[in-house]
């Protein structure tokens, strides 16, 4: 359905919007770590600048798709974007608790293949639930994603 199309380039949007958005944010504003322990490069000006870049993007692709509750994406986006973010973190959690600096050797100086997708993978958990109890678990996409 198109409302799954819609869902799918929403979810990229946001999730590869915050990520994009964090890495220049934090390399331009810096200031305090986010999770120094965890992941030492990221800064919560990234953070928040990854959190506001991926709400814009999300909400432009709903827009232009055609969507009707532009209010109510924008808060899916956001709590999609600190899940993505999350889902990194814990991502990173693990490499440093079993000592390993990438998850794989497939996308050299990349990290891995974990590392590209692991904000994506906790991301779409989280839209397909939020679908599911908005909507139906068998379309998930059609309650948030009604085209007006």
């Amino acid at each position: 359905s198109s409302a799954g199309l819609v869902a799918i380039l929403f979810l990229f949007a946001a999730v590869w919007a915050t990520d994009v958005c964090a890495y220049f944010v934090g390399r331009a504003v810096g200031g305090p770590k986010l999770a120094p322990s965890i992941s030492p490069g990221k800064t919560r000006s990234g953070a928040l600048g990854g959190a506001v870049g991926g709400v814009a993007a999300a909400v432009l692709v709903a827009h232009f798709a055609g969507a009707a509750n532009l209010a109510m994406l924008a808060l899916v986006a956001l709590l999609l974007s600190v899940v993505s973010q999350a889902g990194d973190l814990f991502e990173s959690w693990v490499k440093r608790r079993h000592g390993v600096k990438d998850s794989g050797s497939i996308i050299p100086g990349h990290g891995g293949v974990m590392d590209r997708v692991d904000g994506l993978v906790a991301a779409a958990v989280a839209l397909y639930v939020i679908g599911a109890l908005s909507g139906s678990a068998d379309n998930p996409a059609q309650a948030l994603f009604a085209i007006r």
